[in-house]
């Protein structure tokens, strides 16, 4: 298996290394995120099931407000650790599940409970204030000032409806990584804040076997964030003693930086795969940005290709040989794992083809590698890929050009393959390209089991 320039040579080397061998697989590629909603629905029964079990009958218009404040109250209360379970960077979701789909898991849960929230906060102030005769926010002032807990539970509603306000699509585009992640760290505090009111003043968690798993749920959730989110990187940091070696540019704003250390195949990365790198430099080191592996990885190096799209990324390509890295992961489930049919179609555009290059110098099987970009001059790992293509008997093609150049997507790929729909596609890029690409390949008979993709999303 051939592989990129290791650091501080100019010309191509070669070498091979055994991927790991892995346990035969317990569950099809496809059981285990259903099996993980499974598991996410039983418990959202269950938490429906206290209320229940607690609630005689319902009358009235202030029997209905404040049963359904109670409802989405305790929902909202079991979606806050959840939603933080998914991103707790757990190996076993990250490698099984993917972490592009717990990110839309945990984006489309968001929504979901900041919804929860609000409606909460409304039909359980407004069932009180008909309750007792009052207006609404007369009732509301008369909630946060006494009683218990509420002074916190409001400030950190506060915190989740503003994470919810920036987290929204048109005021994330504004937004650099980098501030989105610091704004999105309040979340923590938020339901931090909230814990305490949901002990203090649920009616449903007086006590009793309700309560304890709550708090189970809730010191578990505190417990995994701390170990996968701050111990274990420490640990990893202190056992690999990662250092940038090399930045080698690649293209107009893209680098790559290559990274050694001690013991790497210890990592056991695999090939499409992507770590959250924090740079131990001024300006990068309060940020643990994702970046993908763009070689497969071996026992001296790795291989990482940034593009020029923010502060953090920007910086990177000024980084200096010897800078300490510490770095999360490895991450993701767009690797060989997926792979599932002989014919393999990867297809990416702009710093997205990264991850694809390293897939196209290890998946079995007939595998053609599509590059779309604007420019000629946009294309990157020219020369890796022809010698790759030509060394294992893959194909490359590249798309450049306008859209008007290139024309429609769908019948450019069916062109160059004719046996389109037979094909299992591994898909990286912006996400207007990622949309389009999967309207073409969906239109072209491409069943959507059998499209992979990895998203920029953020």
């Amino acid at each position: 298996m051939a592989a990129v320039a290791p650091p501080h040579t100019t010309a191509a080397g070669r070498h091979s290394r055994r991927a790991p061998d892995r346990p035969p697989r317990r569950f099809p590629v496809a059981a285990v995120p259903a099996i993980v909603v499974a598991v996410l629905a039983l418990g959202a029964l269950g938490v429906l099931a206290l209320w229940w079990r607690d609630t005689g009958s319902v009358t009235g218009a202030a029997g209905w407000l404040t049963g359904a404040g109670r409802i989405t109250g305790l929902l909202a209360g079991y979606a806050a650790p959840v939603l933080l379970l998914l991103m707790a960077r757990v190996p076993v979701l990250e490698r099984e599940v993917g972490a592009d789909r717990l990110a839309r898991w945990h984006a489309f849960g968001g929504r979901f409970l900041v919804s929860l929230t609000a409606v909460h906060v409304l039909t359980i102030v407004w069932g009180y204030a008909v309750t007792g005769g009052r207006g609404l926010w007369g009732e509301g002032v008369d909630v946060v000032l006494h009683y218990p807990e509420m002074v916190k539970a409001s400030l950190g509603t506060v915190l989740l409806l503003g994470t919810g306000a920036v987290s929204a699509r048109f005021a994330r585009r504004r937004l650099s990584y980098e501030g989105w992640y610091y704004l999105h760290l309040a979340t923590y505090l938020a339901v931090a804040l909230a814990f305490g009111h949901q002990v203090a003043t649920g009616a449903d968690l007086v006590g009793g076997p309700a309560r304890l798993a709550w708090c189970a749920l809730y010191a578990g959730t505190a417990a995994a964030l701390g170990w996968f989110r701050l111990a274990l990187p420490w640990v990893r940091d202190r056992r690999y003693r990662l250092r940038v070696a090399e930045v080698r540019p690649e293209g107009p704003g893209v680098v790559s930086v290559y990274l050694t250390g001690r013991r790497l195949s210890d990592l056991r990365a695999e090939p499409g795969q992507f770590f959250r790198l924090q740079f131990q430099a001024p300006g990068l080191r309060w940020a643990a940005n994702p970046y993908s592996l763009s070689a497969p990885p071996q026992p001296g190096f790795l291989r990482f290709t940034v593009k020029a799209q923010g502060g953090h990324s920007t910086a990177v390509a000024r980084l200096r040989p010897g800078t300490r890295v510490r770095a999360e992961g490895p991450y993701g489930a767009f690797t060989e794992r997926l792979h599932r049919r002989p014919k393999v179609l990867l297809l990416g555009a702009g710093v997205g083809v990264a991850p694809l290059r390293a897939l196209f110098e290890s998946l079995p099987g007939e595998v053609t590698l599509v590059q779309r970009a604007r420019r000629p001059e946009d294309l990157l790992f020219t020369a890796e890929l022809e010698a790759i293509a030509v060394r294992r008997g893959a194909r490359v093609h590249a798309l450049p050009g306008s859209r008007a150049e290139v024309g429609d997507l769908g019948g450019a790929l069916r062109r160059l393959l004719p046996d389109l729909a037979e094909h299992e596609v591994y898909l990286c890029g912006p996400e207007l390209l990622a949309e389009e690409a999967v309207r073409s390949l969906r239109a072209a008979g491409v069943r959507p089991g059998r499209i992979h993709r990895e998203s920029f999303a953020f």
